[in-house]
């Protein structure tokens, strides 16, 4: 089923809601936490949507403190609500002044949940000054399949921390995992490769060679979701393109992923 996590940090969208100068803005679909925007709001079982938005109007204490609430519904096509997370409270702190703070929400999209429309609404409440605005976005869940999933950059091992900013001399991590795959009769092991190139800002690989890896055993049967990782060197500074490839030899399918990344030079 559709699982859904609220967290503090903001998705072009139609602002609902009543009041004052309370305004939730700046809204777009990212690619995993602090990511570049998303263009595809279609997604696999599996997967995870992010919503990034700006807080406006805020009131803000004479510490910096923020203090509000945000909820979230996801509903079907039919406007029937299949998943309800009930007003949270939340804090934030502007310590730089002024009436906004980042915000964020993310949706967990289940195995098990099926194709269709669905809209995700979030709601924000100021509690100081009670006023309300919300939000919402359409997405569309795709049929079950092969596929890759989950696409982030973290600048760490773990897959924690979002790799925001990306300077010369950092290591990036690519995350992602597939779903969808097939498994051997025999020995019920999956049999998958995965290749990652980068493309430059004139669509040539910066290598002749891809990064390779697969999996292929040690893998549970009650597994439905596998992920993995490819780390960069981010050595010049430059725009460029992470391609994905994972190929599931067993079905004979391929599925491909992009990630736009840009590194900037680390100032003296």
């Amino acid at each position: 089923m559709m699982r859904v996590a609220v967290t503090l940090t903001f998705a072009t969208v139609l602002a609902l809601g009543q009041g004052g100068n309370l305004a939730l803005t700046n809204v777009r679909p990212t690619q995993g936490f602090l990511g570049p925007a998303r263009a595809d709001l279609r997604v696999l079982p599996g997967d995870t949507l992010w919503l990034e938005f700006a807080i406006e109007g805020i009131t803000v204490g004479a510490d910096g403190k923020v203090q509000y609430t945000m909820g979230l519904e996801v509903a079907d096509f039919t406007g029937k609500v299949v998943f309800r997370q009930n007003p949270t409270d939340l804090e934030a702190l502007a310590s730089l002044g002024g009436r906004s703070v980042p915000a964020q929400a993310h949706v967990d999209v289940g195995l098990d949940q099926p194709a269709g429309d669905y809209t995700v609404k979030v709601t924000v409440t100021d509690r100081a000054s009670k006023q309300t605005q919300s939000f919402t976005q359409k997405l569309s869940v795709l049929p079950a399949a092969f596929g890759i999933v989950q696409l982030k950059a973290t600048s760490d091992p773990e897959g924690t921390v979002p790799a925001a900013l990306v300077a010369t001399g950092e290591t990036v991590w690519i995350n992602w995992a597939v779903v969808g795959f097939g498994r051997d009769k025999s020995s019920q092991g999956p049999d998958l490769e995965f290749a990652m190139r980068i493309l430059d800002e004139s669509g040539q690989p910066t290598l002749t060679k891809p990064d390779t890896g697969a999996i292929k055993q040690d893998v549970p049967p009650g597994d439905k979701l596998l992920g993995g990782q490819f780390a960069i060197s981010a050595n010049r500074p430059g725009k460029f393109v992470v391609e994905l490839k994972a190929v599931d030899k067993i079905a004979g399918k391929s599925a491909t992923a992009s990630f736009p990344l840009t590194v900037q030079a680390r100032r003296q």
